[in-house]
């Protein structure tokens, strides 16, 4: 039997049948309470913490589809079980896949299938409130799904990915390149009740304005030349879920008068198709722009910056937390020790001192690609100074000395040749990995072929073979 502790919210406007129904949850175990409609569901509900609900599917005023809506917006539904006549039960299973119903019940009701999906639903409740104690934890920790970090900045990050997550609000995501952006996106996704569907992300960027449009929105076959095919967009892909779109600032102005118009009236319209196709997405953005100012320039929608800065999350630029240079570290290099087959345990306190040193012009995406070719240059053991390429006690950037330093390093005299300076540097790289050719080709940043081929091309038989 269920514990008291576990309270059930019973929505009926039928007087007899939602008494009937409280008095058989009770007769379970739960403590229950009842709501006339939908309205007085959400009244009740702010005093009345429910681990699950049992509503009617039609009724006066707000129905039960209307109040799963609604609470899905709030951010804080627990798992309802609808009750439905038996010709509403395409609405009913609509409900489970687009609002994220527990389940749903035909009338007149089982006892004993109730009882059941009661259970699990509690069950349900259970494992995401243990989930969301979980994150709030390793928050707490410096970790927040991938965004590490426990300095006072990141903090104050993952309270507000905390706070904005469970809602539908459009969020702005701000910071300069390489702070982790998409991170934080992908978090407010994970930690949203969307979690279960698509997370869809766009680099406005990267695309050139005559293919934008049909990345969004989609398109017909032969709305233009080179459309073979019907294509959905990101919206259609993101139906249920989130939809990220990266680098906000640099989508044409023409295309931001159109994604207004999809963010307000929740319809995409694919290119060359007469036709409106309604969309269930929650929108993100990102930028390191100053849109703001931009909107004031002329150079970004005014109306969309409003739209999409309901909610701002301004990232830190790496050189004002360096004090999450040891927990970034370490999370970077177990990942690189298990992609790269690895093993090192940190770094020398001469190393971490030149990390700390470094002004990190390009940040977290920065330290991660330092770190990266650290990892596959020691292998095993500590990462040392002369791993850190380019790095130096002050800041700037290692150039070249009249002998080498390190035993892995490599001494180039000016008027050596180009094919000759390749050969040394292969040979040296593969010495310094004892001839292992796949952790050679990846500090040299080329193909395994590549290697076998040039060594093949040098002449180096013997270690081509």
């Amino acid at each position: 039997m269920a514990r008291p502790k576990y309270r059930v919210l019973v929505v009926d406007d039928e007087a007899n049948q939602r008494n009937a129904l409280a008095s058989m949850v009770e007769g379970w175990g739960y403590e229950s309470a009842t709501a006339s409609d939908g309205g007085e569901a959400l009244e009740k509900l702010k005093d009345f913490d429910a681990c699950a609900i049992v509503t009617d599917l039609m009724m006066p005023g707000i129905d039960g589809s209307e109040l799963l809506r609604r609470l899905r917006e709030q951010g804080s539904a627990p798992p309802a079980i609808v009750l439905t006549a038996f010709g509403n039960m395409e609405t009913a299973i609509a409900l489970v896949h687009d609002l994220g119903a527990f389940w749903f019940l035909e009338k007149p009701l089982q006892a004993g299938a109730l009882r059941l999906l009661l259970e699990r639903a509690v069950a349900q409740r259970q494992l995401s409130d243990y989930n969301e104690a979980l994150e709030r934890r390793l928050s707490e920790q410096g970790v927040l799904g991938e965004l590490v970090g426990g300095s006072a900045p990141m903090q104050e990050i993952f309270s507000l990915i905390r706070q904005v997550a469970p809602t539908s609000a459009t969020v702005l995501i701000t910071g300069e390149s390489g702070t982790g952006k998409e991170l934080a996106a992908r978090a407010i996704h994970e930690l949203s009740p969307r979690r279960a569907g698509a997370f869809v992300a766009i680099n406005c960027a990267a695309l050139p304005e005559t293919l934008i449009e049909s990345e969004l929105f989609g398109h017909e076959k032969g709305a233009f030349t080179g459309a073979l095919d019907r294509r959905r967009g990101c919206f259609e892909l993101a139906h249920g879920g989130t939809l990220l779109l990266d680098e906000i600032g640099d989508m044409p102005l023409t295309t931001q008068a159109k994604l207004l118009r999809v963010i307000e009236e929740r319809r995409v319209r694919r290119l060359g198709s007469p036709k409106e196709v309604e969309v269930d997405v929650r929108v993100l953005a990102a930028t390191n722009r100053k849109l703001k100012e931009e909107a004031q320039q002329g150079k970004f929608r005014e109306d969309l910056f409003f739209r999409l800065n309901v909610f701002q999350i301004p990232l830190p630029p790496l050189r004002q937390r360096l004090s999450d240079l040891p927990l970034l570290s370490k999370a970077m290099i177990n990942d690189m020790n298990r992609r790269h087959q690895c093993n090192v345990d940190g770094l020398s306190d001469e190393a971490m001192a030149l990390l700390a040193a470094h002004p990190w012009p390009g940040n977290v995406r920065e330290l991660r690609n330092v770190l990266e070719r650290a990892v596959i240059l020691a292998g095993n053991g500590q990462i040392m100074p002369g791993h850190l390429s380019g790095l130096t006690a002050g800041g700037g950037v290692q150039h070249g000395s009249s002998t080498p330093q390190n035993p892995g390093e490599l001494l180039i005299p000016v008027g050596t040749r180009i094919d000759e300076a390749e050969r040394a540097l292969i040979e040296v790289t593969l010495k310094h990995t004892g001839n292992n050719r796949t952790r050679a080709a990846a500090i040299l940043g080329i193909s395994q072929k590549t290697l076998f081929n040039k060594l093949r091309e040098y002449g180096s038989q013997e270690n081509a073979e």
